[in-house]
């Protein structure tokens, strides 16, 4: 069964604790704290997979979880790092926070892989506190806890090409006679429910891909049917082929039947009926020269600026001049891929308003700043600042907060340094907050 949507639920690995422990040794009768750190906890993250065209391995299995991180041990050791969750999907996969329907990543164009959600880091050993006036610290610091989020994800598929029509014009046929794509094509009472993908090869090094969009109802952008499912399929395409019975055969008239399908995919996307159309007048081997001019006439009358072939997907008539002229359309055009941009992070649904931070002067150090706080420490713990994504988020963090300013109400000077919980330590100077 083709899969094209699901719901899942995945979390993050917990960071490991950091381990109390002491050096007991012979010979060795005081000696000090060598409790080790814990791992950190395993991302969750996505990778495109071009074996894979649903998203049918989530149907059964809704809950993934990351490893957690091991707890630190004795003589300084280190608690193992969480591995990683890879999640499989298909090129074109959007993946939307469930909650507030914005999206997180869309697994399309460069985006091949993309860490959606970060493993607590691991927690401090005893042995980090150890000082000149505690020499024996009975403490160590607990993991950050895991990231868990209910997400939506969504197959939009790639293609330049998308052919749209009411059930039963002869889409199915048209793919199959233009494509190697051999769909499922019979006079069914309702529609194709599943979106069929092929090449259109028109001669040598010159070939598009077709996605046959599952045929149209009205009221489908209202989700009546199975509309949404079917138009997001629409979205990526650059040119669209709109196919229509010329001959009526199932009693239907094709200038209305463009003007309805527009109309759904205008409520649907207003910017989908900007892109450039080609209407395919199909089955002409069922009329006589007479009757195919006067349906043709009209189609012309009402849509004159419009591009309009007659064709017959059955004896593949007219299918090539079809073909040249969607190349050709497509030859004038962008060939990125269309990729939705990101309108939330994950770190940003994690990040508590309510939380307090603190900023403070160090008054044993001069030119020494701390951001201190249940919410920086949070923050820090879930941000890879290692990574540009990272990197961002935190400038992100501390401009959105104002900290750079409340820092400077204290009197921060370019050069000064700033420490930022207990990890990050940086050197401040103008622009830094941009």
């Amino acid at each position: 069964m083709f899969a094209d949507r699901t719901r899942i639920f995945i979390q993050s690995g917990k960071g490991g604790d950091g381990h109390v422990s002491f050096r007991r040794e012979l010979y060795v009768p005081n000696g000090g704290p060598d409790g080790g750190n814990g791992g950190r906890g395993g991302d969750v993250i996505f990778e495109t997979d071009p074996g894979l065209n649903t998203l049918s391995d989530f149907r059964f299995n809704k809950k993934y979880k990351a490893e957690s991180g091991q707890e630190g041990g004795k003589r300084r050791c280190t608690g193992k790092d969480g591995e990683d969750l890879i999640l499989k999907v298909p090129e074109g996969t959007v993946i939307y926070d469930d909650e507030t329907g914005k999206i997180l990543a869309d697994m399309s164009g460069d985006n091949k892989r993309v860490t959606v959600l970060n493993g607590g880091r691991g927690g401090k050993g005893n042995m980090n506190y150890a000082t000149s006036t505690m020499q024996a610290p009975q403490y160590a610091q607990p993991g950050q806890p895991s990231q868990e989020l209910w997400i939506r994800l969504e197959l939009k598929v790639i293609a330049d090409v998308g052919l749209v029509g009411f059930p039963n014009v002869g889409k199915s046929t048209f793919l199959a006679s233009v494509t190697r794509a051999r769909p499922k094509i019979a006079n069914y009472p309702f529609t194709t429910l599943n979106p069929n993908l092929g090449v259109a090869y028109i001669d040598e090094g010159n070939s598009f891909v077709i996605a046959d969009i599952p045929g149209l109802i009205e009221g489908a952008s209202q989700g009546v049917g199975l509309g949404f499912e079917f138009l997001r399929h629409i979205e990526r395409t650059r040119v669209i082929i709109h196919i229509v019975d010329i001959a009526g055969l199932e009693g239907r008239d094709p200038v209305d039947d463009i003007e309805k399908i527009n109309d759904e995919l205008k409520t649907y996307d207003p910017g989908i009926v900007e892109k450039p159309q080609v209407i395919a007048a199909n089955k002409i081997d069922c009329l006589d020269e007479e009757t195919k001019k006067e349906a043709l006439d009209a189609l012309k009358e009402a849509y004159p600026d419009a591009e309009i072939f007659p064709v017959s997907a059955a004896t593949g008539e007219g299918i090539q001049p079809l073909l040249y002229k969607v190349k050709e359309i497509l030859d004038s055009m962008p060939k990125e891929v269309v990729v939705f941009e990101p309108e939330i992070d994950a770190e940003t649904l994690f990040d508590n308003p309510d939380e307090p931070f603190y900023v403070s002067k160090d008054e044993k150090q001069d030119g020494v700043y701390c951001v201190t706080g249940p919410r920086v420490e949070r923050m820090l713990g879930y941000t890879n600042l290692e990574s540009e994504r990272g990197f961002l988020f935190f400038q992100q963090f501390m401009e959105k907060n104002h900290i750079i300013k409340e820092l400077k109400k204290l009197g921060l000077e370019e050069g000064d340094t700033v420490k930022v919980g207990e990890y990050l330590e940086f050197e401040y100077f103008e622009g830094a907050e941009e």
